[in-house]
């Protein structure tokens, strides 16, 4: 019974957590234009 408990009460906080990140919206500023490098750029040909 006490499993059950500590389950509801942590499922609870992780639900409060999210609905309060999710009511702060996301946070201010731009995305930069400029596109991520996602591999080690190689030589030139």
């Amino acid at each position: 019974m006490r499993a059950l408990v500590a389950a509801a009460v942590g499922l609870a906080a992780a639900l409060a957590l999210v609905f309060t990140i999710t009511a702060v919206g996301p946070p201010a500023g731009e995305t930069s234009p400029e596109p991520l490098l996602t591999t080690v750029p190689g030589p030139k040909k």
